[in-house]
């Protein structure tokens, strides 16, 4: 059974296209599943739209539901519509966030750090100047977030817990191997999954998130594993599923799940 947690559209500001490409080039792609997760607007901010062309606006946010819903009615019988969103992680804004969630009937939500210390973390620029104990300081403080982000239990999903690595990949390098493995082992503890996320093809350092180093941690751990291609445009939906299935069996899982109603369906590898 082929499945795809990641997908964005239009409103995020960076994305290609409606909703309805999406599911339909699921369609296409043989998915028996599509999860639709733009990107959540910056809902502490006193702007409509803070950064146009990274997060939807919040008077969005309720028609983005609305229409994903509309769209599960619609496609019901040749592919599940899941209901998601990829969600900002920001510690000092967890209870905002939490509580804007519970209003809506979401299949699940994917947590993502894209900042870390007020930066972005595919700002490659971050890293010019820094000594090597001030880089493995960086990477400890990102893995931190992540795993408090998975101790939240707002999340079912983490995304691209290695995306620092997109447009600087010799960050995949920098020594912070106890740092990894503690957020590991508190993703593991939670409950969460953490997804296998081909865009990273997409960016500078090619291949996938995570590495298959991390991963083959993550299995030592007894981490749970989903899809998502984290497509911007319909042609990506469900990209690589099979070899990423392939490696997934090759490092020894057994299986990986997706979420519906927030509670996981386990798909055997």
């Amino acid at each position: 059974m082929k499945f795809d947690l990641h997908t964005h559209h239009f409103r995020c500001g960076h994305a290609d296209d409606r909703i309805e490409d999406y599911i339909q080039a699921g369609i296409k792609a043989g998915l028996a599943v599509i999860g639709i997760s733009d990107h959540s607007p910056y809902f502490f901010s006193d702007q409509d739209r803070l950064n146009p062309g990274i997060a939807m606006a919040k008077s969005e946010f309720a028609n983005y539901v609305d229409e994903v819903l509309r769209l599960k009615g619609k496609y019901e019988g040749r592919i599940d519509v899941l209901l998601g969103v990829e969600s900002d992680f920001f510690p000092e804004h967890i209870e905002l966030y939490r509580s804007i969630y519970a209003r809506y009937p979401f299949d699940y939500i994917i947590g993502s750090v894209h900042q870390s210390r007020g930066v972005s973390i595919f700002n490659r620029n971050r890293w010019k100047g820094l000594s090597e104990a001030r880089k493995q300081e960086e990477k400890r403080h990102y893995y931190k977030l992540i795993g408090q982000s998975a101790q939240t239990g707002m999340f079912q999903v983490l995304g691209h817990i290695d995306a620092m690595k997109g447009y600087y990949p010799a960050f995949s390098d920098i020594q912070a191997d106890d740092a990894i493995d503690e957020a590991l082992k508190l993703i593991a503890d939670s409950g969460v999954s953490i997804e296998i996320n081909t865009s990273g093809s997409t960016k500078d350092v090619g291949g996938w998130y995570p590495s298959d180093a991390i991963l083959e941690r993550a299995c030592h751990y007894g981490v749970a594993v989903t899809f998502g291609s984290d497509a911007h445009k319909p042609g990506r939906v469900g990209d690589e599923w099979e070899l990423v299935a392939k490696r997934l069996k090759e490092i020894g899982f057994t299986q990986w799940q997706y979420y519906k109603n927030k509670q996981p369906v386990v798909v055997p590898l």
